[in-house]
């Protein structure tokens, strides 16, 4: 008995190490045992919400209810009345109208929609949405300067230091990202000249 303590008490040091490496590490909340306060987490999901927001109407005309009621839930889940799983619904929904979209910036703008709602189960997606974001500026031919810009002012300074990492991890993937977007709409325009 005593070394099945003993074992399981260093495999569960072994685990924390293993993910103090990750870099999810420093998304986890700490009533996960992570470093992430209930606070921040609630700060990365309106920075996220916000952004998401922003470019809501790129989607076009008719903006899908179930992008606006996942945003709605977001709001509600930074006020403490709406649960981690009505989060994940609402996140699963957004998914499903950008599978469903037919054009590059609506489906950036749905997957924007739900990273950001998708920040109340698991805070690392709040940088998803701000990408997907830029990604549906990058799309309509818009400066994706100006929009960052317009972002890193919505950053409030307790989670300023965690985002500008994430974003820095990622840089290589999100710039080939943006990269494919701008290449995408040359194409269409070309054939529309044409």
């Amino acid at each position: 008995m005593r070394n099945k303590q003993f074992v399981a008490g260093h495999h569960d040091e072994f685990l924390k190490k293993v993910a103090q490496q990750s870099s999810r590490y420093l998304f986890i909340a700490e009533h996960r045992g992570g470093p992430l306060k209930k606070e921040q987490h609630r700060q990365l999901m309106q920075w996220a919400r916000k952004c998401a927001l922003h470019v809501l109407s790129l989607f076009g005309e008719n903006i899908d209810e179930r992008l606006e009621h996942a945003l709605g839930v977001a709001k509600e889940w930074e006020r403490g009345n709406a649960s981690v799983g009505d989060a994940r619904n609402a996140a699963f929904d957004a998914i499903a109208v950008a599978n469903e979209s037919q054009n590059q910036t609506s489906v950036a703008v749905a997957r924007a929609v739900g990273h950001a709602v998708a920040t109340a189960h698991m805070a690392d997606h709040a940088p998803g949405a701000a990408e997907y974001a830029l990604k549906a500026i990058a799309s309509e031919g818009k400066s994706i300067d100006v929009e960052r810009k317009w972002q890193d002012k919505q950053i409030h300074p307790d989670i300023r230091n965690l985002i500008l990492w994430e974003r820095n991890k990622k840089r290589k993937f999100w710039q080939a990202s943006l990269q494919n977007a701008q290449n995408a709409r040359k194409k269409r325009n070309n054939k529309t000249i044409f």
